[in-house]
């Protein structure tokens, strides 16, 4: 038992978790329906809360669980991983339900074109909406996050045990990399057709998820190597100073490109905004990522003294809060609407920071929990140092 609080030690750090805390606050303030969403959107570039969120969850993949294969060994680490996987996916069911039922009652009976639009398909299709949404095929904006992170962690305990070999990181990115390359090249869009003419899919491509999977697993990949590494390689390099200063000056540029000319870095030109797509990952935008995750990673540690603990009572509770998030922006559009603009200001601010509470406060009764069941869990003599 005493190991086992020492590999919490090990893994948990609240830096970390102040991050993760962030990005949850900010994927609330992007997906509540107020002015804030537009002028807090993607606030350090291009690139968004999602982002940051998925790496920091492959981070922590992959420190936790090679930590548990280098102690318990690789079927003690795949067992863990699909039970966290299963856990998710169980989240996910209840917010599908969620959203079938009350959400599409409430925007029914109110006439909400958001909610419609919303579950179109499930309008349509409900029989086949219902098992494809439980299968993780058919995935309504808002609740397609979830769905990646279960598949990506069905399949981390495979890239893990090739990672932990020799040179068999070096492998598992080349894959992962030349998959990514490939999506921006239309990849998931032909396997999609050939799905459909084998097996008569009747879900549309633009209802399995935003988020283009074959280039998204790169950013899981690229955040697991990084945690797996801190685990089974402690001693790091710093980054040169000549690539800090490249990526210093590529993050400013691009910060301030996005506050000038907002979201859409080319304007009318969706050939070259790609290369800063959010959906497939563009590589001008896996750029940016790359040049503050440098700089974060350098400058950081300066910051790591300072302690943010509102961030880091909802950065620890991040699966919990992140499905209140998303319950509760399902329940504001189906009861007011979506009325960015109409509404006063005081209103939406109000909305805003009422929501932050409420997660705020999931957060703190989740960690309690948590606490208590560690609590039980421990054995007697653990708990009183004999």
């Amino acid at each position: 038992m005493r190991r086992e609080a020492e590999r919490r030690n090990v893994t948990r750090r609240p830096e970390l978790d102040v991050l993760r805390g962030l990005m949850l606050v900010l994927m609330t303030v992007t997906h509540v329906p107020t002015r804030y969403s537009n002028w807090l959107s993607q606030p350090f570039g291009f690139v968004s809360a999602a982002e940051g969120f998925v790496f920091l969850s492959a981070y922590m993949v992959g420190a936790i669980y090679t930590r548990r294969a280098i102690e318990s060994g690789t079927a003690a680490m795949r067992t863990a991983l699909w039970h966290r996987a299963r856990l998710v996916w169980l989240c996910q069911v209840g917010m599908l339900l969620f959203l079938f039922t009350l959400i599409a009652k409430i925007g029914l009976r109110t006439d909400r074109r958001v909610i419609k639009n919303l579950i179109s398909f499930y309008l349509e299709e409900p029989i086949d909406a219902l098992w494809t949404g439980l299968a993780l095929i058919y995935n309504p904006p808002l609740l397609d996050i979830l769905p990646m992170y279960v598949l990506f962690m069905l399949a981390s305990p495979l890239a893990l045990t090739l990672g932990l070999r020799r040179n068999g990181w070096l492998l598992v990115i080349a894959c992962s990399l030349t998959l990514w390359a490939l999506a921006q090249f239309g990849l998931t869009q032909a396997l999609y057709s050939a799905v459909v003419r084998a097996t008569g899919l009747k879900v549309p491509l633009h209802e399995t998820g935003a988020f283009d999977l074959v280039a998204w697993q790169f950013l899981w990949i690229f955040g697991m190597w990084m945690g797996s590494r801190r685990e089974a390689l402690p001693v790091r390099r710093a980054f040169a100073n000549w690539v800090v200063a490249l990526a210093l000056v590529f993050a400013v540029t691009c910060l301030v490109w996005r506050h000038a000319v907002g979201q859409a870095p080319f304007g009318p030109q969706p050939e070259l905004n790609l290369l800063f797509d959010k959906w497939r990952l563009g590589p001008l935008r896996m750029l940016d990522f790359c040049a503050l995750l440098v700089v974060i990673t350098r400058f950081g540690p300066y910051l790591a003294h300072v302690r943010f603990p509102v961030l880091e009572t909802l950065g620890r509770a991040s699966l919990p809060v992140f499905c209140a998030h998303v319950l509760i922006v399902l329940l504001v559009l189906a009861m007011i609407g979506d009325r960015i603009g109409r509404t006063p200001l005081w209103a939406e601010t109000l909305l805003l920071i009422s929501t932050l509470i409420g997660l705020y406060a999931v957060a703190l009764l989740s960690n309690r929990l948590d606490r208590e069941q560690r609590a039980e869990k421990e054995p007697v003599s653990a708990r009183t140092g004999g």
